[in-house]
């Protein structure tokens, strides 16, 4: 990986040029963190659980 770093007149750096493919590495690694997280808080809560089709028909009723 080849990283280029942008700094500001001090020399201090503020930002990074990174490779497409790099980027998008870490964008899906950051999704998957991130639902992870969301089951980790789920689970940790003790919701009730309900069925998948239970939770779509309340969400449209609450677009209503």
């Amino acid at each position: 990986m080849s990283l280029q770093f942008i700094s500001d007149d001090k020399g201090n750096k503020i930002a990074v040029i990174l490779p497409i493919d790099e980027y998008q590495r870490i964008c899906e690694a950051l999704e998957e963190l991130e639902s992870i997280r969301a089951y980790d808080a789920t689970k940790a809560s003790n919701s009730e659980v309900i069925p998948f089709e239970q939770a779509i028909e309340e969400i449209e009723k609450s677009r209503e």
